[in-house]
């Protein structure tokens, strides 16, 4: 793959490395106790209009998707290869590729152009479903693909892919989830009212939002990619919702599963007065993913690292390939108030939960 895409579509897309241990089972198991999300139902997406470009290319009209990235522009008066091209952060060869095109070819008012792949490639070599206006919509994964070649084929950044499939991307990194043949994936979001995600938000010490108190214009859609929880997980988390029905405003909603005991994170926990996990006590089976997953923790041998050195986390392990933790241990799940040595007895205002 010869070109690269940035957070405006093109760029460089960074592989983070995530243990592979952590995505091969945490959405999968996160909520096995009770029901697996699975990947969204393909969603039918509007159709973009097309609207004036503001990419510096004179008079053009650009088609974007519903990431704001450009997939097609229609030349005005004027245009060339390499100024379009350049005005979309792509290369003149990659530009005449993708649309069949020679090398000093004469480009006529009106000409729609392909700013991205026409065809499947090594890294993303199976079908996608497109929309009338030829925006890609959903993509049913292969065995070999790639997370940067999906990523350059659709156009999309990874946190883009996974805000569209409602999936942490700090949980993502490292293409561990999205990877999976036979995984039909999400390229574009449903349109969410404007006034959505404007209510007050709770955030834990890794800035992941705990609690968040709804406001009109609020949905189960515009929620999910905001937060990254599917409808199924927020439903399982906030038993009084239900899927066919508005969510009121003024609601707190819980959006990590904190209650919910799920497989590999069945202990018990404190809080602080406003409900942000504290302290946990491990039970037999729990794992560092699962932990992290129930709480919205990021870090959490950062939360439990040694009073001295750099070494890694203090708690101890029955099963250290698997992440399965020993029992019994009261580990941290704060950031900012970490558990630097289990010795040292700890003093905080909590609330216990069994």
């Amino acid at each position: 793959m010869a070109e690269t895409r940035s957070t405006s579509g093109r760029g460089t897309h960074a592989v983070h490395g995530w243990s592979a241990a952590a995505l091969a089972v945490l959405l999968p198991l996160g909520l096995a106790a009770c029901t697996s999300p699975g990947p969204p139902a393909a969603a039918t997406q509007a159709a973009p209009t097309e609207t004036p470009s503001s990419t510096g290319s004179p008079g053009g009209e650009a088609t974007r998707d519903s990431f704001g990235n450009v997939d097609f522009y229609t030349t005005a008066a004027g245009d060339t290869p390499a100024a379009v091209a350049a005005a979309h952060k792509l290369s003149e060869g990659k530009l005449l590729q993708f649309n069949g095109l020679q090398p000093g070819v004469t480009l006529a008012p009106g000409t729609r152009l392909r700013l991205i792949p026409a065809a499947p490639l090594s890294g993303a070599s199976g079908p996608a479903d497109i929309d009338p206006n030829g925006i890609p919509r959903s993509y049913a994964v292969q065995s070999g693909d790639t997370l940067g070649g999906i990523t350059y084929r659709f156009n999309l950044t990874e946190e883009q892919l996974a805000e569209a499939n409602k999936v942490p991307f700090s949980y993502e990194r490292g293409g561990n989830y999205f990877i999976r043949a036979g995984m039909v994936l999400q390229l574009q979001k449903n349109p969410v009212d404007s006034r959505s995600g404007s209510g007050s938000s709770v955030n834990n010490s890794f800035g992941q939002t705990v609690y968040y108190t709804t406001v009109d214009g609020d949905s189960f859609d515009s929620l999910g990619y905001e937060f990254r929880s599917t409808t199924t997980q927020i439903l399982l988390y906030n038993p009084s919702l239900a899927a066919d029905q508005p969510i009121p405003a003024g609601t707190r909603l819980r959006l990590i599963p904190g209650d919910l005991k799920i497989d590999g994170a069945q202990g018990t926990f404190t809080t602080d007065a406003q409900g942000i996990p504290l302290t946990y006590t491990t039970a037999p089976g729990d794992t560092e993913q699962q932990i992290s997953f129930r709480f919205g923790v990021t870090q959490l041998r950062s939360a439990n690292r040694p009073s001295k050195g750099t070494g890694g986390a203090w708690y101890e392990f029955t099963d250290l390939p698997g992440g399965e933790l020993a029992a019994g241990q009261t580990i941290s799940v704060a950031l900012d108030k970490p558990i630097n040595n289990p010795e040292r007895p700890r003093t905080c205002p909590a609330v216990s939960y069994s």
